[in-house]
């Protein structure tokens, strides 16, 4: 199990003033974990979005959204707009996506249909169900978090809690840990559990 990104995702994470001005196609992820957990999958996969003219931004949350639409249809060739967010802020994308001047969208399915796609609840609860809890733990121990999350799971509000809601709670407690969390998570997930929002965005992303 590998602590760090490797081969060619390093320069990429190393470049995080990535724009996107030459790409054609760009994906839209709410934060950094996402797009480090994307471009650790696509790598995985075998998928070089350099060659499919690709590339992942993260957003710093979703309310950036229309922003990063404004910008990007601006440009001389406005490039293909892909995304992936939390399922609970469905609505949100919907409305920026509408008021960009794109379809109106009543359901996921509609987003879908515009390539963007959803994760249920976010993309660190659906890695962890997709991982179950003992791969999580080894992440942790790589980390050397784990006796920090036993420490964790004591505490009074966490005693009752299903522990894939106190792992979930606990990528989330220190600064710095949600950035490692799902690219480390992706680096040793069964391809076969992928979670379907991440999956599908990567195959709509090689089409081109």
């Amino acid at each position: 199990m590998s602590r760090e990104p490797r081969g060619g995702l390093d320069a990429e994470l190393r470049d995080p003033a990535v724009d996107g001005a030459e790409a054609s196609t760009v994906i839209l992820v709410e934060g950094e974990s996402d797009r480090r957990a994307l471009l650790a999958l696509a790598r995985r996969l075998g998928l070089d979005l350099t060659a499919a003219g690709a590339v992942v931004i993260a957003m710093n949350g979703v309310t950036n959204l229309r922003h990063h639409l404004g910008e990007l249809d601006a440009r001389p060739k406005p490039p293909r707009l892909l995304g992936l967010y939390d399922i609970g802020e469905a609505a949100t994308v919907g409305r920026m996506l509408a008021s960009a001047g794109r379809p109106d969208a009543a359901s996921s399915g509609d987003l879908e249909a515009q390539g963007f796609f959803a994760c249920s609840l976010d993309l660190e609860d659906e890695l962890i169900r997709a991982a179950g809890p003992a791969v999580i733990e080894e992440v942790l121990a790589v980390h050397r978090d784990l006796a920090r999350f036993r420490v964790f799971q004591r505490q009074p509000a966490q005693r009752e809690r299903p522990i894939e809601a106190q792992l979930h709670r606990f990528a989330g407690t220190a600064a710095g840990r949600k950035a490692w969390f799902a690219a480390d998570v992706v680096e040793v997930l069964p391809l076969d559990r992928v979670p379907r929002g991440m999956a599908r965005l990567l195959e709509e992303t090689a089409r081109g």
